[in-house]
This record gives C-alpha cells, structure tokens and sequence, in this order.
C-alpha cells in the first residue's frame, strides 16, 4: 500500500481533540475544557491540558509561549484521513483496496459527481499502474 509520508495516525482521543482545533482555531486550554464536550464525553481540566500537551510533544498541534497558552493544529485533516483510511484499510481488508471500494460503491447511492470523480481517481490508477509495468 503506498502511504504518504504526511499521513499521521491518530487515535479517537487525539482525532476528537484534533477536530475540536481544526474547527475551532486555535484554543486556550480553558477554551479547549469548554468546548470539548461537542466533539467528545466531557474530561477533566487536568486530563485536557495532559492530551493538549502529548499532541503538541507528538508535533500534531502547536503550544504558544503568551499567557494562555494558545493551542492550535499543525497536523492538516487530509494527514490524519489519510493516516486514518490507512489503519482502517489494513484492518479490514489486509490492505486491499477492491474490497472497500466494492462495499462502498454497492452499499452507497453515488452522484453522478462522484462517479465521475471516481472515473478520473480510477483512470490515473491505470495510468500508474501501466508505468510501473
């Protein structure tokens, strides 16, 4: 399977917090507190400032020097949906692209938008695939 070397694999925590400062801009740890029971169950104040600061150790999310501290994502959302497909990929089907798309394109109603977008994802495969030949 080729994967971006910018992909970043989260876990639910980290991908809850990460959407919370995705969304919201960057957040003081209060503001953080506050906010996080929309994008996850509620945590203690201590508990949120310890999973602010793994992220920013992690590279993730940044932490300013003012006073509060501002936290705000480094990691794009296409890094961690990237990384996250990845993981889900590897788990469900061994890394086998056919079967996913299979379930996805027989168990969904697509637009026409997106079957064309498909068509064109689907054509460039081919087109990779014929080079590497």
């Amino acid at each position: 399977m080729n994967k971006s070397k910018n992909a970043v694999r989260l876990s639910p925590g980290e991908m809850e917090l990460m959407k919370m400062l995705w969304e919201k801009g960057p957040l003081t740890l209060a503001e953080a507190h506050e906010t996080f029971s929309d994008y996850g169950n509620p945590i203690a104040y201590p508990t949120m400032q310890t999973r602010l600061n793994r992220l920013a150790a992690k590279g993730l999310a940044t932490k300013s020097d003012q006073r509060p501290a501002l936290y705000q994502a480094v990691a794009t959302q296409d890094q961690a949906t990237e990384g996250y497909l990845g993981q889900i990929l590897e788990k469900l089907t061994s890394g086998k692209v056919v079967p996913l798309m299979k379930h996805l394109i027989t168990e969904r109603s697509l637009t026409r938008d997106e079957v064309k977008e498909l068509k064109k994802l689907l054509d460039v495969a081919e087109q990779k695939s014929r080079k590497g030949q």
